[in-house]
């Protein structure tokens, strides 16, 4: 029997993705202090063995910020992207499923959203929502939900005429069994590889956004809204800026690299 190999590289992203679910499921596991607790004796202390990635302008243990920052960060990403496939293969469904009209309707519904600077549509549903982390998500979710309905809408078009489709026809199902049970899982199942990539620039958009003050509300513990407080100090306590920097690099690098990953491996590229 061959033996299978895991790249490095694939080993280290799941194991990454592991640690930030684990962190955002349960931060009391890596931390005991509270992301809240301010100590005014203790403000901008450098990382050491009291604090072992300091303190920031309020005495808040900036480990303790990172780790519990870890649960609206992915919360924004995985939330966006499960909430546009969601609405993206609705959309794409109505469009390859719903006769001519609506295709043409639907396609130019699209071609208004792409025509949109992402960040400006983002902008706009907070100016008209107001802002918070569901707002925020609603906002991501608009963005992206163009792409994913016109791949749903593509993968219909080609599935609708598998003979399996017209098999489950000969035998009486209706139109809707048909697309619940045959066409919409076979549509979206390659997208799902391809989601996970955009779970990463979810993450980055949505802590880019948050450093302008439109996510989590102070003081909500999000790596975004930890980078814009850290803007007055970084001069002098550069590990403000550093850490929750860091934490959005490597949450980014190791989610994007998981979904490649999943892709290559949906697309018969790898074998791991």
């Amino acid at each position: 029997m061959a033996i299978t190999r895991w790249r490095p590289g694939v080993v280290l992203a799941l194991v990454s993705c592991a640690l930030l679910l684990l962190a955002a499921l349960a931060p009391d596991l890596f931390t005991g202090t509270g992301p809240d607790a301010a100590d005014p004796a203790s403000t901008l202390l450098p990382p050491g063995s009291g604090h072992w990635l300091g303190t920031d302008e309020n005495g808040r243990d900036i480990y303790s910020r990172v780790v519990h920052g870890a649960r609206p960060s992915l919360l924004i990403g995985l939330s966006a992207s499960v909430l546009a496939l969601a609405a993206g293969t609705v959309v794409g469904v109505v469009a390859a499923q719903g006769g001519r009209a609506a295709d043409q309707v639907v396609g130019r519904l699209l071609d208004v959203l792409m025509s949109i600077p992402g960040v400006l549509l983002v902008l706009l549903v907070v100016a008209v929502l107001g802002t918070g982390t569901g707002n925020l998500v609603a906002g991501l979710a608009l963005v992206t939900l163009p792409g994913y309905a016109r791949l749903v809408r593509a993968e219909v078009l080609r599935i609708r005429g598998a003979q399996f489709v017209e098999a489950a026809t000969v035998l009486g199902w209706s139109r809707l069994q048909v697309v619940l049970r045959h066409i919409v899982p076979n549509a979206v199942g390659p997208l799902l590889a391809l989601a996970t990539v955009g779970v990463g620039g979810m993450i980055v958009t949505g802590s880019a956004l948050s450093f302008l003050g439109l996510g989590p509300q102070p003081p909500t513990a999000e790596w975004g809204a930890m980078l814009a407080g850290s803007g007055d100090y970084v001069d002098v306590a550069w590990w403000t800026a550093v850490f929750p920097g860091a934490a959005i690099t490597v949450a980014v690098l190791a989610v994007s690299a998981l979904g490649q990953w999943l892709q290559d491996r949906a697309e018969g590229r790898v074998a791991r």
